[in-house]
């Protein structure tokens, strides 16, 4: 039997497309760092980025209470997830500035404007600036708000159990120490980016609320349940350490979980995120 032929002229109405391409969104990774960058002050950056390690802290304290209790590795770590999912989606709709999304943003930049050389010793000194500042006022503003809730708050001992657990998990390459032990840390960080970065990504192409969340949801919980290390989310969870009436480790949590981890992230960021996209988007321009 063949198959009927369509009378000429028929138009099919696709539904339209649910997303954004990849290179839109890097695109508009570059305009928004970009802006963010040449007209946010030292002041507004420091509050939008001291904004987004306060979610942070809300999102490891949720993690915390939903993943207490429960024994089976796979649901445990799975609520886990879901719970930091949701400080990570505070960032996202509230516009805050996350060091894990401006490690992507801020590189991205970089290499859109040097490929057309549209930039300027200005525009990449106030990249650099927006970089820098994130990432301290992230510090800051986890710290404060973990300060706050340490000094008006308590955990159950199931939740404290479990805050001790994670840390434990964020110190482990104490144990291995040295060069081998700060390597594989930091290596842990750019795997940790990769994946979180990817959420960062994809939540732009997104265009609905539930279009955003998803992909935010699925990446940051395989990032908790793998326990690569993430310099916010250290933070995070060593400001609120308190918690458990343990003081906190800060000197090994720096050197062991924050720092390494922060180099790591930013690796990650550009060559796993930022600059196989570019690339990609490149390539494809191109070719067209």
């Amino acid at each position: 039997m063949t198959a009927e032929r369509e009378p000429a002229g028929t138009t099919h109405n696709f539904p339209e497309q649910q997303f954004i391409a990849a290179d839109a969104v890097l695109l508009e990774m570059i305009e928004v760092s970009s802006h963010r960058a040449i007209n946010l002050s030292v002041a507004k950056i420091l509050v939008l980025s001291m904004l987004a390690g306060a979610f942070i802290v809300v999102g490891a304290l949720f993690s915390v209470f939903l993943g207490s209790g429960v024994e089976a590795a796979g649901p445990r770590v799975l609520l886990e997830g879901f719970g930091f999912s949701v400080g990570f989606f505070l960032v996202i709709l509230s516009g805050a500035l996350l060091f894990t999304e401006i490690n992507v943003e801020v590189p991205a930049a970089f290499m859109g404007h040097l490929e057309k050389r549209s930039g300027s010793s200005h525009l990449f000194g106030s990249l650099f600036r927006l970089w820098g500042l994130a990432a301290v006022g992230n510090m800051i503003g986890a710290f404060i708000i973990g300060a706050v809730i340490n000094y008006a708050h308590d955990l159950p001992p199931l939740q404290a159990e479990l805050l001790e657990e994670i840390a434990d998990g964020k110190l482990r390459y104490r144990e291995i120490g040295g060069v081998t032990g700060f390597l594989q840390a930091i290596v842990s960080g750019i795997l940790g980016n990769w994946l979180v970065g990817m959420a960062a990504f994809l939540s732009i192409m997104g265009r609905t609320i539930i279009g955003k969340f998803v992909p935010v949801f699925l990446l940051v919980s395989a990032f908790v349940s793998f326990g690569f290390l993430h310099s916010p989310a250290n933070m995070a969870f060593f400001s609120i350490f308190g918690l458990t009436g343990e003081p906190t480790p800060w000197g090994d949590a720096f050197l062991w979980s924050i720092l390494p981890a922060a180099i790591g992230n930013i690796l990650g960021a550009i060559f796993l995120v930022a600059l196989p996209f570019w690339y990609a988007a490149t390539q494809k321009q191109s070719e067209v």
